[in-house]
């Protein structure tokens, strides 16, 4: 009997919003590689995320460190969508503002 070795894609896809997935979860690449730089091995990250496959982290690990420049490129564009969508927030939603709102509320329901 012959080893018939094939190679594989790495189970990441992207989905509508271009968020990479792992495997068939909702998972991110962002989440398996803050879970690795903590130090997490493959098999706490399945005990952490228990939707995930062992051999889907082990190919994303393996993955992250063939292609690291370009996931760190990717996981940077990431902070920054999400640090503007952040600061976008804030500025449509004060919560200074709330909660003086509240405040202000809560006063005259006491004067009642």
């Amino acid at each position: 009997m012959t080893l018939e070795v094939v190679a594989e894609p790495a189970p990441l896809k992207a989905n509508a919003d271009g968020v990479i997935l792992v495997g068939q979860t909702r998972v991110t690449l962002d989440t398996v590689v803050a879970a690795f730089h903590q130090g997490a091995t493959a098999e706490e990250i399945v005990y952490r995320y228990p939707s995930l496959k062992l051999a889907d982290v082990y190919a994303t690990i393996a993955f992250y460190l063939k292609h690291q420049t370009e996931v760190e490129t990717y996981l940077q564009q990431r902070r920054q969508q999400s640090q503007e969508i952040r600061e976008m927030n804030q500025a449509r939603f004060d919560p200074q503002g709330l909660r003086d709102r509240l405040l202000a509320r809560k006063a005259e329901q006491g004067e009642c």
